[in-house]
């Protein structure tokens, strides 16, 4: 008897059915495998940019991120200093060394003024000498304050009325150095009447500034003092600014093409910025490009109202023009002083076009006939005492404000 149950078709039908369960549990199997491996590709990546991420929280902070220390701290004691060392400081801005040499009468009070404000908004150090009648050193007072200025933490900024000192001659490293000058006769008007009667701060300033000036050279008349040659009026009295450019050399102290070309000489080299009082603004904003990181919004605060209210009383009293006679001969009496001050003055408009700033001021010509309007260009600063050589020096040499 056949066995019906048995035919081809049955038999057929039972070996596909197992190849369609086979295949159901193979696509299973890979349905499960993709899924896994995704997420393990995802858990992969993770892992990579956490990792990336801690390594550049670590090179940023100068060291290991916080929370790995107290994880250690917590953990137990680390060796991580001891098998690797000490961190790695911490970046400092370049330049990180600045000396502003500042000239007397040449607005240095208020720039000290905005570098006070911006010591404390900036966190840098600003070191301000309280000496200001000695600009010029021995080789050991040179040695000695070079090697006080180079202790000061850095990121710092040095200020003290002083010549130019060549740090790299001994072997030390050269800090950045800075100023402003002024046109040479207003400068020196301006400080002629300033000691003979001070300012709007009070009526016995000058008093106290110059006690022992007598009534006859208090109130000797600046013609007769220029015309008739009078110290005060003529070189080397006159030869003041070229010297903070030159340097201790004792040759930098006497008028002549010596001490101009090497004190052009060390503008160029030496000094990052040179500018001119008359054009203040566009000092501080190049100023604020040059050095950022301790001139950040200076021009800020300079307009601001409240800036000005500390300075209001300090414009020099009794201040007037001489004769024309008497400027043309002061003018040919610091024929030098006017060199340097022109060479500073083109320097500093090449910077100010190097770097696409543009001012509205135009540049003052260059002739004696310029001597008639004196009085009126140059806006007064916030005044201070000029040094005078020769008196007791200050105690301590730093004053941190």
């Amino acid at each position: 008897m056949k066995n019906y149950n048995s035919s081809p078709r049955q038999n057929n039908q039972t070996p596909n059915h197992s190849r369609d369960r086979n295949n159901k549990t193979v696509h299973w199997f890979s349905a499960i495998w993709l899924r896994f491996s995704l997420r393990d590709y995802g858990f992969c990546m993770a892992t990579l940019f956490l990792f990336c991420f801690g390594s550049l929280v670590y090179q940023l902070n100068g060291g290991p991120p916080k929370v790995l220390l107290e994880i250690r701290r917590y953990l137990g004691e680390s060796t991580f200093v001891d098998d690797h060392g000490p961190p790695a400081p911490r970046v400092l801005p370049f330049p990180s060394q600045v000396i502003y040499n500042r000239v007397g009468k040449c607005g240095s009070r208020t720039v000290v003024l905005l570098l006070r404000i911006l010591a404390e908004r900036h966190q840098f150090n600003l070191v301000s000498s309280d000496i200001h009648n000695k600009t010029r050193l021995t080789k050991h007072e040179q040695v000695d304050l070079m090697r006080n200025i180079s202790s000061i933490p850095q990121p710092f900024l040095y200020t003290r009325h002083v010549h130019f000192l060549n740090f790299t001659r001994f072997r030390i490293e050269q800090p950045v150095y800075i100023n402003i000058i002024r046109d040479p006769i207003n400068r020196f008007l301006s400080n002629y009447f300033f000691r003979r009667f001070g300012d709007w701060r009070g009526e016995q300033n000058h008093l106290i500034r110059t006690p022992r000036m007598k009534d006859d050279e208090r109130y000797l008349d600046i013609n007769v003092c220029i015309l008739e040659n009078y110290p005060e009026c003529s070189n080397p009295r006159l030869f003041y600014i070229v010297p903070y450019f030159c340097g201790q050399h004792p040759q930098c102290r006497e008028p002549g093409v010596w001490a101009l070309e090497r004190a052009k000489q060390n503008v160029l080299e030496n000094f990052l910025l040179v500018g001119i009082l008359e054009e203040l603004e566009d000092v501080l904003l190049l100023l604020e490009r040059l050095l950022p990181h301790y001139f950040s919004d200076v021009l800020t605060i300079y307009r601001s109202p409240e800036f000005w209210k500390m300075g209001n009383l300090t414009g020099t009293v009794k201040k007037h023009t001489p004769t024309l006679e008497a400027l043309r001969v002061l003018y040919h009496r610091m024929k030098y002083e006017y060199e340097f001050y022109n060479f500073v003055r083109d320097q500093f408009h090449l910077t100010k076009k190097k770097i696409g700033l543009k001012s509205a001021r135009q540049p003052a010509p260059r002739e004696p006939s310029f001597l008639r309007e004196l009085a009126l260009r140059t806006p007064e600063p916030l005044e201070e005492e000029e040094e005078e050589e020769g008196l007791d020096d200050a105690n301590n040499w730093l004053v941190q404000p």
